[in-house]
């Protein structure tokens, strides 16, 4: 069985791939090419942790990938405040992003509990 933390880290990077299809279609690449980047990283350091070398460097995966999550709602929040997307795709978007620092903020949490790393 899939981790739904992989599925949907690569669900949102392929959604985020689209979006950038889109804005650049728009002519718009500054900010196109930020969220390409925050957007995928999510999915790509999350999977690099599947065979950490240890905790500590399976949390510094994790957390690299939330402050990526973040990143990424950044750039949402200023593509649909400036108009560039619709509120409907904002929400997607949103939606999906905000799942994903949630389990993020859960799982690293836990595991530095279980290893007691702070």
């Amino acid at each position: 069985m899939d981790n739904p933390l992989y599925s949907k880290s690569k669900r949102l990077a392929l959604d985020i791939i689209q979006l950038n299809r889109f804005l650049t279609e728009k002519k718009e690449y500054a900010l196109s090419n930020q969220i390409l980047r925050s957007g995928t990283s999510i999915g790509a350091n999350i999977r690099e942790g599947k065979r950490p070398q240890s905790d500590a460097d399976l949390i510094s995966k994790w957390s690299i990938a939330l402050k990526e999550a973040e990143e990424t709602q950044y750039w949402l929040e200023l593509l649909n405040e400036s108009e560039y997307i619709d509120k409907e795709m904002f929400n997607k978007l949103n939606y999906q992003t905000e799942e994903i620092i949630k389990i993020l903020v859960t799982v690293i949490r836990k595991k530095k509990e279980s290893v007691q790393i702070s």
